[in-house]
């Protein structure tokens, strides 16, 4: 595990802003590490400035170095696939939800075990978020349910259900109460964490909402949709504040959009964000024009399950088919997004 390795990119197109297409010839050598997952990788997240945390198949949850591709740490304690991995950001706990219908806490430089565990979901736990101060944490199931739970204690503080209510994503409003909360019912809700209760309910989609993110500031957040045959597939922004309304729409996906996430100012230079697909493609976005700034198709990855910041020029991404890409945002005639690692 950890072995570097070197192998030739053979991506030959640079896709540019205004949809044309340049060829470019092979770029430069990509980075391969030993495999983070024995198996499709379903999530990753960021740890430490120089550390992600990721959940897959093989039903473990890994500690990497996302510079080096060292395996730090790994944790068994799940008895079926990992669905999503968080953390407390510059914290040394991490949080993986599963197929079995349970969530577990790690501790980072801890044993193999989980130190907390939190059983409650009567179906698979595929939403997973924790507080700023990672006192409480958020949960979400296909059992149609959310629940609070205490993180020292385990204890469960609170517990929603509502029909239909198959949860997809959960993501808290940093500095706030809020959580937000995606949906099989093609839904965007935010919860009030305090109570438990839905603050507010945006306006239907046509589509499934996969996953969502909430901008540093609080002001916006992002919900991806489901799609095929270039039909939906879609992002959208939407205003946290008073209006609430749709601010606006990303489309270029031809399938399922899995990820979204808000990009820190880098070399984009405009506020910008990130989606990743089913369809084997990373997309970076200008968030205020809706213009699509670059595009990159990771060959042979299969379907993208998840995207992780790691800082405002370096991406990590989930795939079920060839692990974890490590992805650079460069901006030299126009913004470029290049691999340059994977494990």
């Amino acid at each position: 595990m950890g072995k570097l390795q070197s192998k030739t990119s053979f991506h030959t197109s640079k896709y540019r802003a205004d949809g044309s297409v340049e060829e470019m010839g092979p770029v430069r050598a990509v980075q391969q590490h030993g495999p983070a997952h024995t198996d499709a990788v379903t999530s990753v997240a960021a740890l430490k400035p120089d550390l992600c945390v990721s959940g897959g198949r093989d039903k473990s949850v890994a500690v990497w170095s996302w510079r080096s591709g060292a395996a730090l740490q790994r944790f068994i304690g799940h008895k079926r696939e990992v669905t999503k991995v968080t953390s407390a950001l510059d914290s040394n706990r991490a949080f993986s939800a599963s197929r079995d219908k349970t969530v577990m806490m790690w501790e980072l430089h801890g044993t193999s075990g989980p130190s907390q565990h939190f059983p409650g979901h009567d179906l698979v736990v595929t939403g997973l978020a924790v507080s700023p101060d990672a006192s409480q944490l958020c949960t979400g199931s296909r059992d149609n349910t959310v629940c609070k739970w205490d993180t020292e204690t385990g204890e469960c503080l609170g517990r929603a259900a509502i029909s239909r209510n198959l949860v997809t994503h959960l993501c808290w409003v940093p500095g706030e109460h809020y959580v937000i909360q995606t949906s099989e019912d093609k839904t965007i809700r935010m919860w009030d964490s305090r109570e438990l209760q839905v603050a507010h309910t945006f306006p239907a989609k046509r589509h499934i909402q996969t996953c969502c993110d909430v901008s540093p500031d609080g002001r916006y957040c992002l919900s991806s949709s489901s799609g095929s045959a270039g039909e939906g597939g879609e992002a959208t922004l939407w205003d946290l504040r008073q209006t609430r309304n749709r601010v606006r729409e990303y489309k270029g996906h031809f399938q399922t959009t899995t990820s979204c996430v808000f990009l820190p100012r880098g070399p984009a230079l405009a506020p910008s964000i990130a989606t990743s697909s089913y369809d084997s493609t990373v997309k970076v976005w200008d968030r205020d024009t809706g213009a699509c700034l670059a595009t990159l198709c990771l060959e042979g990855s299969g379907p993208l399950a998840s995207l992780a910041v790691c800082n405002s020029s370096t991406l990590l991404c989930a795939s079920l088919n060839s692990g974890i890409h490590v992805l650079q945002l460069s901006n030299y005639t126009d913004l470029l997004l290049e691999e340059v690692a994977v494990f």
